[in-house]
């Protein structure tokens, strides 16, 4: 094919992802395994560290709540990939693996999967961060931030903190805020429900291991877990969007290929963490296209050539991303709140 009728490179990116977006059994369910059977392990472990109620035990549960936790993220990776349907050929099988992914990851389904799809739908789009928007990838602009009144500034500097923004809010979220259809629409019913379907049913899996294991100590061993994975995930969908060199455009110019290679970072997390994470730092191609499971992301990456270019962020680098807390669009690029005050 010659140059005159190639299409461009952001085109063939689109068409190129797509050979990698079909599902297979086998690698889903063995994930599945592989993620569920050591997380069980790890709780019943953790219940007999709890009971031998020794000081020396301590290191152990703390290694144990660590692995508990990543197990988690590797779930909850299970359940966002059926939200998009991806994880599964079948729709059922995708939206039951969901639901129960939701009861172990204390996200009801149904509501958080509609809600990114808003996400999905809008990202690094500046015209549009309040539909479907969330706190873990939306953004100030500098021109905003000087607008705002001294207090909102110091408010919004505070919630940017590591220690607020990773350290206390995340757990908030998911053991808080997601047991409530607050910002759920009405219009919504069957998502309202889900909200209530896994309410529910924590609480009559919380009785049913209560009673014989006693409460507190399924309190010891779900919360930390479900602390330590929420920081975790939070962290990951934080950094996909705010990083210095990412891309965000009014409507009149965004475009959703180059806001998944441009706008979308490429983590690279190294062989260990990138298997706990399921493989979401490739989240330029998770962006290009959403029906690709998380298992053939890696795949994906290496085969669509357009995706050669992301340059890879590694995690040092992420993890001082906070930093980069505001869009400045006259010079194209995230800075710091020191930077626009320096500025203005």
């Amino acid at each position: 094919m010659n140059l005159e009728t190639s299409p461009p490179a952001p085109s063939r990116a689109k068409a190129d992802a797509i050979a990698y977006q079909t599902p297979a059994l086998a690698t889903g369910l063995w994930q599945i395994a592989n993620s569920l059977l050591p997380l069980i392990a790890s709780v019943i472990t953790l219940h007999y560290v709890l009971a031998t109620q020794a000081w020396w035990t301590i290191p152990a549960y703390i290694a144990l709540v660590l692995l508990a936790g990543g197990l988690v993220v590797r779930m909850f990776i299970i359940q966002h990939d059926c939200g998009h349907g991806s994880f599964f050929a079948s729709r059922r099988a995708n939206d039951v693996t969901g639901f129960l992914c939701g009861l172990i990851t204390f996200t009801p389904y149904q509501n958080w999967a509609r809600q990114h799809a808003g996400h999905h739908a809008n990202w690094n789009n500046l015209d549009r961060r309040a539909s479907g928007a969330d706190i873990y990838s939306t953004c100030i602009t500098v021109k905003e931030y000087r607008a705002m009144s001294g207090w909102s500034r110091f408010g919004l500097r505070l919630t940017r903190t590591p220690l607020v923004y990773l350290g206390l809010i995340p757990p908030l979220v998911f053991l808080v805020l997601y047991r409530l259809p607050f910002d759920t629409p009405k219009e919504w019913p069957r998502e309202r429900r889900s909200v209530h379907l896994n309410n529910a049913m924590l609480l009559a899996a919380f009785i049913a291991m209560g009673i014989p294991l006693g409460f507190g100590n399924v309190l010891l061993i779900h919360l930390p877990i479900m602390s330590v994975a929420a920081i975790v995930g939070v962290f990951l969908f934080s950094v996909q969007h705010r990083f210095e060199e990412t891309l965000w455009a009014r409507q009149e110019s965004w475009s959703a290929v180059d806001s998944a290679l441009k706008g979308s970072s490429f983590l690279n997390l190294g062989p260990i963490l990138r298997w706990f994470t399921g493989n979401i730092g490739y989240h330029h191609i998770h962006h290009l296209n959403g029906r690709i499971p998380n298992y053939r992301l890696a795949e994906a990456h290496e085969g669509i050539a357009a995706a050669q270019a992301v340059p890879a962020l590694k995690l040092g680098a992420a993890l001082l991303n906070h930093r980069h807390a505001l869009w400045d669009e006259d010079a194209g690029r995230m800075v710091s709140f020191a930077a626009a005050r320096a500025a203005a």
